[in-house]
């Protein structure tokens, strides 16, 4: 890869945190793209410049060919029950967008509610979320713009389809709650950003509301906000039985939360039912002021409580701790209904109100119910629906009975691809300090272990979010190419509970480097690939992880693909949602953390005479949750040291959410043509 990268300029910018100096050469790549036409021309020579790379790579037209015939098929996610009526997310081939289709029964015959295909012509307006009112009268629905986080809520009147005057705007990250006479419902909102900032300036200062149906927005009731506190967030939610409004408080740590509650029609303020983040919670159900919780509270792996109202002293326990974390649980059909993770695999327990175990849901084989590990439903639910993937096992959709325990496969995705030539196993390795990784290897079977095959290291390790072994299109043409992938459960994820999230952020969060570079290396070791034909690969949290590790150990990627990531993190706090992850990396103003993210921050530790091998850094222009300079600083460093690095740029999309099917489709062309030619994969 040798074409020459645009120059780009540097500025004399330093800051100085506790002392120290520290240079940033391109700040002037954090001005929005929108408003300043030097990011602009610069966006658009780097563009041009990954085109040059990439439009000759033999073997594109194969590439987009088998990407088109395995994605432009029949796509559907499971149905859903609200209000009385089924719902289903499904798309049609072609279509750029899933439609929501409703039915009155499940035997019906399903009827387009919401088409977002017909809101754009290029298919990058989307649908992001909904929720039906009780009485099955009416759904909000949020309208996103070019894969941004801000909505725009609507209402629809479900009967007759027709659209209500309703718009609530500067909603971003919001849930909704329903009154439960229908008549209204509760949202969260930020105040209207300066002009020009909308997609730079710090989230903060969210605020809950209650919007009237028919009503303006500047009529909206204040519920509650906490002006002293203008990083804290708020989720809001209504009881089952409707007598309680539910409030979450965030500060800046996904593990620890505060539930505030207050009955409905009091005006008083809301009562800590949680006590201040000391824990994480989750609301599952009540039965009047005895409130059924799942919660981290003396249970590290999570357990489920039953929690009074004003009482003191320990919660009662309905469901114990396990060995395995608790990923999510929920209350149907008067049933506990707990996934866990049991080395990194779904399973699913339900138990009776008093803890009694009723029985277990097998899946089949390796795989994945998404980053949950349960089913979803409510308390009045005697039936919910699931989708079972895995790395060759196509999205299947089952009905689940609560009442019988019978399991029925409703949908099975069909597609074109030979999944019995290939095999996913599990393996586990040793991190720097001893632990125990495991990681989801995918290849085909009775593939040379001579270390010949490219392959694809990904991960993501935070936030407690796990890392399952999931389905990608992508990666079926992968291994046709003769790839192999590793899907590696790092910590900070959510794979075994609190203390594994722990022990990878913070002045932690070298570990999951570590851990990253171990599996690397086990790949290696193990004869599965090479470093010189392997990839590593990892999006947001992930894009940072790769950048890191890119650095730290250039000699054990043959390639690199960050995409989305928190390169910077020194600044990251300063824009957007990045406040809210100071639980997770900490920030640079504290003297005790600094020096921990100035070790491993990507755009901070390119060595200028440092050589790297290929690196692809993808990002959005409309990311207004990691805003693209990260990746325009991290990029024009490598570029700096004549390491051949391209920038992408993806025109009118964001952080991942709401993306065209043409969207999807040509960055997985890019990603593989640049693994083609990196790797220099002949293609028949």
């Amino acid at each position: 890869m040798s074409e020459t990268a645009p120059t780009t300029r540097r500025v004399d910018q330093r800051d100085t945190f506790h002392d120290v100096v520290v240079p940033d050469p391109y700040r002037w790549l954090e001005a929005d793209i929108r408003v300043d036409p030097e990011v602009d021309a610069w966006v658009t020579a780097q563009n041009a410049h990954t085109r040059a790379a990439l439009d000759p790579v033999p073997g594109r037209a194969h590439i987009r060919g088998r990407l088109k015939a395995l994605l432009d098929r029949p796509r559907m996610g499971p149905p859903f029950k609200a209000g009385g009526r089924y719902y289903q997310y499904r798309a049609a081939p072609s279509q750029e967008q899933a439609v929501l289709f409703v039915r009155d029964a499940l035997a019906d015959e399903p009827r387009v509610l919401l088409d977002p295909n017909e809101w754009s012509e290029d298919g990058t307006v989307s649908l992001a979320g909904t929720s039906c009112s009780r009485d099955g009268r009416y759904i909000i629905y949020g309208v996103s713009q070019a894969g941004s986080d801000w909505q725009v809520l609507h209402v629809l009147e479900i009967a007759t389809g027709r659209e209500l005057d309703d718009r609530v705007r500067w909603v971003k990250n919001s849930g909704t709650a329903w009154s439960a006479d229908s008549e209204g419902f509760y949202y969260t909102r930020h105040p209207e950003p300066a002009e020009g900032e909308a997609f730079q300036a710090s989230s903060l200062n969210q605020s809950v509301h209650f919007h009237r149906i028919g009503d303006a927005q500047d009529s909206d009731a204040l519920i509650h906000s906490e002006p002293e506190r203008p990083t804290w967030s708020f989720s809001p939610e209504l009881s089952h039985d409707g007598q309680w409004l539910l409030l979450w408080v965030y500060e800046s740590s996904p593990s620890e939360n505060t539930l505030l509650v207050r009955r409905v029609g009091d005006d008083g303020p809301f009562l800590d039912l949680t006590g201040q983040f000391q824990d994480r919670h989750g609301y599952l159900g009540n039965d009047g002021d005895v409130f059924y919780l799942h919660t981290t509270r003396d249970a590290p792996n999570g357990r489920v409580a039953a929690v009074t109202l004003g009482a003191s002293g320990p919660w009662p326990t309905r469901v114990p701790e396990a060995a395995e974390a608790i990923a999510q649980a929920n209350l149907i059909h008067d049933r506990f209904v707990v996934g866990y993770l049991r080395d990194c695999l779904p399973t699913v327990q339900i138990f009776q109100l008093d803890g009694t175990l009723e029985r277990e849901i097998d899946f089949p084989g390796i795989g994945t119910l998404g980053r949950g590990a349960s089913l979803s439903g409510k308390r009045d639910h005697s039936e919910t629906f699931y989708t079972f993937s895995g790395p060759t096992h196509a999205p299947s959709i089952y009905h689940y009975d609560l009442e019988t325990g019978e399991s029925t496969l409703l949908e099975q995705t069909e597609l074109d691809f030979d999944a019995s030539r290939y095999e996913v196993t599990q393996r586990f390795c040793e991190s720097r300090d001893g632990t125990r990784v495991p990681m989801f290897i995918a290849r085909a079977k009775g593939a040379p272990m001579d270390g010949s095959a490219p392959t694809i290291i990904n991960g993501y390790g935070g936030f407690n979010i796990p890392y399952p072994a999931s389905f990608s299109v992508l990666y079926l043409v992968w291994l046709e190419l003769g790839g192999a992938i590793a899907m590696v459960n790092l910590r900070g994820g959510g794979e075994y509970g609190e203390a594994w999230h722990a022990g990878g952020m913070l002045e932690r969060k070298q570990n999951v480097f570590d851990d990253f570079i171990a599996a690397a290396e086990y790949l290696i070791d193990e004869g599965y690939t090479s470093a010189a034909r392997l990839a590593s690969k990892g999006g947001s949290n992930g894009g940072l992880l790769v950048g890191a590790t890119l650095l730290q150990r250039p000699d054990l990627f043959g390639a690199a693909l960050p995409a989305t990531g928190v390169m910077d993190m020194l600044r990251y706090h300063h824009f957007t949602a990045g406040k809210y992850w100071v639980g997770e990396y900490g920030a640079a103003e504290d003297p005790e953390m600094f020096p921990h993210l100035r070790a491993y921050s990507p755009v901070h530790n390119v060595d200028p005479e440092g050589a790297y091998p290929p690196t692809m850094v993808m990002t959005a222009d409309t990311d207004d949750r990691v805003v693209p300079s990260h990746s325009f600083k991290f990029a024009a460093a490598l570029q700096a040291t004549g390491s051949p690095a391209l920038l992408r740029v993806n025109q009118r999309a964001g952080h991942g959410a709401g993306m065209s099917l043409s969207q999807v489709i040509d960055e997985s062309v890019d990603v593989l043509s640049f693994l083609v030619k990196t790797f220099e994969i002949e293609i028949g």
